[in-house]
């Protein structure tokens, strides 16, 4: 394979997941991992995407300001994050998780609604501290510097001791029959602990990521109650998930 064509397929991964390991892109490409760490490390001078221990991630999942130009498939999310809105009652009280298409949603909530939002993203409560009508609460925790939200133990048990009418998550890899999973235990944990507290969880996610799967297991489909894609609710593609007890949006 040339370079420029594992380059490509390398920016693609990223871009999809926001973060990859070296040894997974290594496995795909079927080449060395000191061939991939050379093509990322090329990537990252070119300011393609950030380089860091063991992996890479996506520029657009690091750099949360109004005008990032480069979160992947903007468009995409943007319309999930309207779908989503019309789960949101005057007066709830939810959870909004990190990433990208959660924070189209923080961004698209209109200013009139009157909420109580809990996060663990600095830059989902930044977005949510513009509305005039929401109180924001943050979870403490371990910050991580790539995806700037609280992980760890003490995020963890912060859970523990709340219950939102609704949580809106995001994930990395979803399947029907291997559920939601992630290439980072401490995601998984952090993701696991959102879910217990949540009456509702709402799954938000770009088509492209379904039928895929990592190692870690977060939940089985059945944990939650409503898959937002920006796909139509009758399309062919959602096929998979109509056999199981979950709302397509």
């Amino acid at each position: 394979m040339l370079k420029e064509e594992r380059h490509l397929k390398i920016l693609n991964e990223v871009a999809l997941h926001n973060r990859v390991l070296l040894t997974d892109i290594a496995e795909s490409l079927n080449v060395s991992i000191d061939t991939v760490r050379r093509d990322v490390k090329e990537l990252d001078v070119l300011n393609k995407l950030k380089k860091v221990h063991g992996g890479a991630i996506a520029l657009g999942f690091v750099s949360f300001s109004p005008k990032n130009t480069n979160i992947y498939a903007l468009a995409e999310k943007t319309t999930i994050a309207q779908k989503a809105i019309t789960l949101i009652k005057d007066g709830s009280v939810i959870l909004i998780d990190g990433g990208t298409t959660c924070l189209e949603l923080a961004r698209l909530i209109p200013h009139k609604l009157h909420l109580t939002c809990f996060t663990l993203s600095l830059p989902v409560a930044l977005e949510m501290l513009t509305k005039p009508n929401v109180e924001v609460i943050f979870i403490g925790g371990k910050l991580s510097k790539d995806a700037q939200l609280s992980i760890g133990a003490n995020a963890v048990n912060n859970l523990s001791n709340i219950r939102v009418d609704y949580s809106f998550i995001g994930t990395g890899y979803v399947d029907p029959v291997y559920g939601l999973t992630e290439f980072d235990w401490d995601i998984v944990q952090l993701k696991k602990a959102v879910i217990d507290a949540s009456k509702k969880t709402v799954l938000l996610s770009i088509s492209e990521k379904l039928n895929s799967q990592h190692r870690y297991k977060t939940a089985d489909i059945s944990a939650i109650n409503t898959m937002v894609t920006e796909l139509e609710p009758t399309n062919s593609k959602l096929n998979s998930f109509r056999n199981y007890d979950i709302k397509l949006l």
